[in-house]
C-alpha cells in the first residue's frame, strides 16, 4: 500500500493485503549515493520501471537547460530546496518549456512515496516513486510539458522538491532525484504558443492540501486583472491512508463485514467560486507500485503513477466575474473524501492584451453538487460469510454560460457537459476464516462540449474522457493451511477531442493507455510469502490526430522482466514535432 508518510501507521484498509504488504518490500541491500539514469528506451529484460506512455515532443531548436535538482538525497521528510533562475542565453520567447526529472532508489526495503515539486507555490511535478527488492535498485525518467507556465518562468523563483521519505535499521531505501527545465526558443518552424499570462496557485505553501472531508476545500483568494478573457483550472487529487483503494470502498454501514473502506466507491474533485458550484473533475483511479500486490507493477507500472496528469477544467464562463476587480475565492474539494485526499491545482488566466479592462458575467449556471444513488444487496449465512454486490452511481449533466466584453467584441462561452460515475462490485467475504473475493468494475467518464461565440465566429471543441477500470482480487484458504491470493487488474484512461468553426472541423485526435497485470502469490501459515510472484503484464499507449501525428508502443512482461517492445503499429512516418 502507498505509505506518504509514516511506515509504521496503519497500512491500509483490506486485511488480507495487509497481511503481504507488511512484508511488500522484500529486503535488505546496499546503498548507492546518487542518481543512475533510466536508458532512455525501454530494455528487454530489465525490472526497472517502464510505461508505454510517450515522452514530451520537443522543438527542432537547441534548448537551455536549467538545473533545479542534482542528486538530491530523500531520506526524511524535510524536501529539498528549489531555486530558479530564467535563462541569460534563451530569453523567450520559448516554443516549448520541458521539465525532466530522473529518480533512483537504492536496493533494500522501502514503501513507494509521493512525490511534488512546487515553483513560487506552484505545482510542476506530482507522482509517486517505485519500491525497490533487495537486489534491485529501480531508476526511472519522468517529463513534462510546463508551457503553459510560461509566465511563471519568466522571473526568478524558490521552491521545494518533496519526496517524504523514512530511512532506518528497518526501512533502508534511499530515494535519490535530478530534475531540470528546458527552455526551447521559438523560430519560424516553432513559433511560441499563446500561454497563460497569469498563473495562481491552489496550494499550501509549497505542498497539496490535506482533504480529510466533503467539506475539506483547498482555496486560493484571487484579485485577478481586469481583463480576464479565458480561465482554466489544471487540478490533481491524489488518493492517500484510508482512501488510497478509494475504488474499493462500500457504504460506511457495511464496511466492516465486507473488509474494506467507507464512504461508497465513489469520489469526485468539485471546484466552486465564491461558493457556487463551477467545475467537475473525475478522479483518475491511480495505483501506486506498493498497491494490492507490488509484483503486479513491477516493471510495468499502473497508468500515470509515476507521473500524475493535471485534469484541466474549463472556468471561461466565469472569466467576467472574475476581471470585476473584486476579490474572489476559487476552491477544490473531494466529495466523500474519507480521510484522505491531497490535491493541488493551478489556475491559468488568459487576459485581454487589447484591453485593460473588459465586463462581463455568469448568464446561467445548471451545476449542482452530486446525489450519488446506492444500490446494495447484501446477504450473510448461517457461517458468516456475506454475498452480494454494492453498485453505486453518480449521472449529471449540466451547463454554465458566460460572457465578456473583450477589445474584440462580447465573446459568449457554453461549458456543457455530462459526468457519470458507475462502480459494481461483487461481494464473498468471511471475516473470521476467508475466504475474501471482491471483483470491481467501475467506469468514470465526462463528454463535454464547449462553445465559443465570438462574432459570427462559432468554435466548439468537445471531448469524451473515460477512465475504466477492472479490478478482481481474491485471498482464499488452502486445505492445508497455506493460503493463495490473486489480483488482476485492468486500467484504462481514454481521451478523443474535436474541434470545429462554424461547423467545419478544424482538428481531431485520439488517445488510447491501458494496463493488463495479474499476479498470483503463495503464503505460508504464517503469512509469509513462499515465493515471489510470477505474474504477467502488459501495457499499450496509442494516440493520433488529424494532422498526421501518431505514436504507438506495447509492453509485455512477466517474471518482474520487460520482454517485449513493439513500437510504430498503426502508425506511420511523421516529420511533425509536435
Amino acid at each position: 500500500m502507498h505509505k506518504p508518510v509514516s511506515p509504521s501507521r496503519a497500512v491500509g484498509t483490506i486485511p488480507s493485503v495487509s497481511k503481504f504488504l507488511l512484508l511488500a518490500s522484500l529486503a535488505l541491500g546496499t546503498a548507492s549515493a546518487q542518481v543512475v539514469p533510466a536508458p532512455p528506451t525501454p530494455q528487454v529484460g530489465s525490472s526497472n520501471p517502464v510505461t508505454a506512455e510517450p515522452l514530451v515532443p520537443r522543438p527542432p531548436t537547441k534548448p537551455c537547460v536549467v538545473s533545479l535538482l542534482s542528486n538530491a538525497a530523500f531520506e526524511n521528510f524535510n524536501g529539498a530546496p528549489l531555486t530558479y533562475a530564467p535563462p541569460a542565453a534563451c530569453p523567450g520567447p520559448w516554443a516549448k518549456v520541458v521539465l525532466t526529472a530522473d529518480f533512483t532508489v537504492t536496493a533494500g526495503r522501502q514503501f513507494d512515496r509521493s512525490a511534488w515539486f512546487y515553483l513560487g507555490n506552484t505545482n510542476i511535478f506530482y507522482g509517486t516513486t517505485a519500491e525497490p527488492r533487495a537486489a534491485l535498485s529501480p531508476s526511472w525518467h519522468v517529463e513534462r510539458d510546463l508551457t503553459d507556465l510560461t509566465a511563471l518562468f519568466k522571473s526568478p523563483q524558490t521552491g521545494l522538491a518533496s519526496i517524504g521519505n523514512i530511512v532506518n535499521s528497518t526501512y533502508t531505501g534511499i530515494i535519490y532525484a535530478s530534475a531540470a527545465l528546458e527552455f526551447y526558443p521559438a523560430s519560424w518552424r516553432a513559433p511560441a504558443p499563446i500561454t497563460p499570462d497569469v498563473v495562481v496557485p491552489v496550494s499550501s505553501g509549497n505542498s497539496p492540501v490535506t482533504l480529510n472531508t466533503t467539506t475539506d476545500q483547498a482555496t486560493a483568494t484571487l484579485n485577478l486583472p481586469r481583463n480576464v478573457e479565458k480561465v482554466y483550472l489544471d487540478v490533481i487529487s491524489q488518493s492517500q491512508i484510508g482512501d488510497e483503494f478509494w475504488y474499493l470502498c462500500v457504504p460506511s454501514a457495511v464496511a466492516g463485514e465486507l473488509e474494506t473502506c467507507g464512504n461508497t466507491a465513489f469520489r469526485e474533485t468539485e471546484i466552486s467560486i465564491d461558493g457556487t458550484p463551477a467545475g467537475v473533475a473525475p478522479v483518475y483511479p491511480w495505483i501506486y507500485t506498493g498497491g494490492l500486490d507490488p509484483y503486479l507493477w513491477e516493471p510495468i507500472t499502473g497508468v500515470q503513477t509515476l507521473d500524475f496528469k493535471p485534469y484541466r477544467v474549463d472556468l471561461t464562463p466565469f472569466a467576467g466575474l472574475l476581471a470585476d476587480g473584486t476579490q474572489h475565492t476559487v476552491a477544490v474539494s473531494v466529495y466523500n473524501a474519507n480521510g484522505y485526499f491531497l490535491s493541488t491545482a493551478n489556475l491559468l488566466v488568459y487576459t485581454d492584451h487589447g484591453s485593460k479592462e473588459v465586463s462581463g458575467g455568469v448568464t446561467s449556471n445548471t451545476l449542482t453538487t452530486p446525489n450519488p444513488e446506492i444500490v446494495q444487496n447484501l446477504s450473510t449465512d448461517a457461517t458468516g460469510t456475506t454475498t452480494g454486490t454494492v453498485n453505486v452511481g453518480s449521472n449529471r449533466t449540466f451547463s454554465i454560460t458566460g460572457y465578456v466584453n473583450t477589445s474584440h467584441g462580447r465573446v459568449e462561452t457554453t461549458v456543457a457537459q455530462k459526468v457519470n460515475f458507475l462502480s459494481a462490485q461483487t461481494f464473498d467475504v468471511n471475516v473470521a476464516n476467508g475466504p475474501e473475493i471482491q471483483n470491481l468494475v467501475q467506469t468514470s467518464t465526462v463528454d463535454s462540449e464547449t462553445t465559443t461565440r465570438d462574432g459570427f465566429l462559432v468554435e466548439k471543441t468537445s471531448k469524451h474522457i473515460s477512465f475504466p477500470l477492472t479490478l478482481d482480487y481474491s485471498f482464499v484458504n488452502n486445505p492445508n493451511g497455506t493460503f493463495t491470493q490473486v489480483v488482476s487488474s485492468n486500467q484504462q484512461n481514454l481521451h478523443t477531442e474535436a474541434k470545429s468553426l462554424n461547423g467545419f472541423s478544424l482538428f481531431q485526435s485520439n488517445s488510447q493507455e491501458q494496463v493488463v497485470s495479474k499476479d498470483t502469490l503463495q503464503f505460508n501459515p504464517d503469512f509469509t510469502v513462499s515465493a515471489p510472484g510470477v505474474g504477467s503484464s502488459s501495457a499499450s499507449y496509442r494516440s493520433n490526430d488529424s494532422l498526421g501525428d501518431c505514436y504507438s508502443r506495447s509492453l509485455t512482461a512477466a517474471d518482474q522482466k520487460l520482454t517485449s517492445i513493439t513500437d510504430g503499429k498503426g502508425c506511420h512516418d511523421h516529420d511533425h514535432w509536435f
